[in-house]
């Protein structure tokens, strides 16, 4: 195995072999010794180079998989997505969620244009201050009623919507038509009082408690691709997360 990467084991630990050889790919990756897109020597031969069997190389791999660190491409290998992406997301759109179990949904667009990027925004995506970014803001509707407020930044060369395809196709449909696939996401989860023009959007009164979700997601390439801020009522959504025991 060649430089940046170095990995040795214990055979005498008590720590898995697995857990050893995962443990250290993922600090390289928080420290920068790996970058988005390094492609790591394939698993047969860094469980060779290691003395491991292929299933513990393999299953050391799949923990950084599922952490979102590392991604498998066919055709290409495994590559290092990005530093601190660290959980598993299943990447769906609140349109698509609805489709699918029925619920006809609706859009109502607010805002469709290219604009320059507060610097809040510009963090996210990893981009300059002011950098042109395509910026989003959607009601969306469930069978009618007013669900959620959608507000989403996006790089200038992602896409390029109309009204009309906003209003009758889900975001997430729309990139990957465009070609683009979306890998993982970061997403943080809570809560807080409706804004006066939030409250007008959503059919709700003033301060009436609202569910607030941000996303980060990043394709298969490692880069950064949408941010999202939304907002969603209470008494109508709820986020469920499955949790299964190491």
């Amino acid at each position: 195995m060649t430089d940046p990467l170095r990995i040795s084991v214990d055979r005498h630990s008590p720590v898995p072999l697995y857990f050893q050889v995962a443990a250290q790919l993922e600090q390289a990756i928080e420290t920068g010794a790996l970058q988005p897109g390094y492609r790591l020597t394939n698993e047969i031969a860094m469980a060779d180079q290691l003395g491991l069997s292929r299933p513990t190389m393999r299953r050391a791999i799949q923990e950084l998989v599922s952490k979102g660190l590392l991604v498998r491409k066919r055709g290409v290998g495994t590559q290092v997505v990005q530093g601190g992406v660290r959980r598993e997301v299943r990447l769906t759109s609140l349109f698509d969620d609805l489709a699918s179990t029925g619920q006809h949904p609706q859009t109502r667009v607010l805002c469709n244009q290219v604009t320059e990027a507060p610097h809040s925004v510009a963090t996210k995506l990893g981009v300059a201050p002011g950098t042109p970014v395509v910026h989003l803001e959607r009601v969306r509707l469930a069978s009618g009623e007013p669900l959620a407020i959608l507000r989403n930044w996006l790089p200038e060369w992602l896409l390029s919507a109309t009204d009309e395809e906003l209003e009758t196709q889900g975001l997430y449909q729309l990139v990957r038509a465009n070609g683009t696939h979306l890998r993982v996401a970061r997403q943080r989860i809570g809560a807080r009082g409706a804004a006066a023009w939030e409250a007008g959007h959503l059919g709700v009164p003033e301060g009436a408690p609202l569910l607030t979700m941000n996303r980060t997601s990043w394709d298969d390439h490692g880069r950064v691709v949408e941010f999202g801020d939304h907002v969603y009522r209470a008494e109508t959504y709820s986020f469920a997360v499955t949790l299964v025991e190491p």
